[in-house]
């Protein structure tokens, strides 16, 4: 494919080997800041040659990138954040003719998959009441939220399926949890990429589900994955359709 990366900081030259490595062309890299960028500003006219733009740039330039890409006919994988109450102009976006969008908030295959588990094993935790449901994640000490919009969407699985959970609570708590409540809980310091925990603990034992990231490169490779998926695609979808497209319906095996 020939792509076009939107937004050239530390993911965006991730996202470039990662490409690369799979035999895909970057023809253009776009960044109003970075000095390298072959591009201050993404146009109609630099996407002539391309086949999909990757953007991973800032919210308040998520809406704008999705709008010329879709207007001149292209596909995006949007891996920017905070746009999402502008879910709807984005839907609209995508029914432009040729054009397609895919979103998610984690683009990491390893971490997508770590949902599809949760899901599943939440499903059979419902029936156990007496394992109680927390997590926990650890980030580099340069993270500046808390929780990890990682960890949130993990504790909106588990409200999803466990019935006993109604709320999440993620605030230093100095009173007793609530029974209804689930509790996200964060660590930062040193350089650690990103760990999410999560546990389900009863009387007698604990049982615990972990994934670790290593790096950036698990989300630069689920970008270029989403981007090849894409491809002869047209519409709106999140990594959620891509997902289950790869894996299947393994819900009832």
């Amino acid at each position: 494919m020939n792509i076009v990366i939107s937004g050239y900081g530390r993911m965006g030259r991730i996202i470039e080997k990662s490409a690369k490595n799979r035999g895909h062309a970057i023809i253009a890299t776009v960044d109003p800041i970075a000095d390298d960028a072959s591009e201050k500003t993404l146009s109609k006219e630099i996407m002539d040659e391309a086949d999909v733009v990757i953007d991973f740039s800032t919210p308040g330039s998520a809406i704008k990138n999705a709008e010329i890409v879709c207007s001149a006919g292209k596909k995006i994988v949007m891996g920017t954040t905070g746009w999402y109450s502008d879910m709807d102009k984005m839907r609209v976006f995508a029914d432009k003719k040729g054009s397609a969008i895919i979103w998610s908030g984690n683009f990491s295959l390893g971490v997508n998959i770590f949902f599809s588990i949760l899901d599943k094993t939440s499903k059979i935790m419902n029936s156990f009441a007496e394992y109680d449901p927390f997590i926990h994640e650890f980030h580099h000490n340069q993270k500046a939220d808390s929780p990890s919009g990682t960890a949130v969407m993990l504790g909106d699985i588990l409200l999803k399926n466990i019935d006993r959970k109604t709320s999440i609570v993620s605030e230093e708590l100095k009173r007793k949890i609530n029974p209804e409540e689930l509790h996200i809980s964060s660590t930062r310091g040193g350089s650690i990429p990103g760990t999410h925990l999560v546990s389900f603990d009863s009387p007698v034992d604990t049982i615990e589900l972990k994934h670790t990231a290593r790096g950036r490169e698990g989300f630069a490779s689920g970008a270029v994955t989403a981007a090849e998926w894409i491809e002869n695609r047209t519409g709106f979808f999140n990594i959620n359709d891509m997902m289950k497209d790869i894996i299947g319906d393994k819900s009832n095996d």
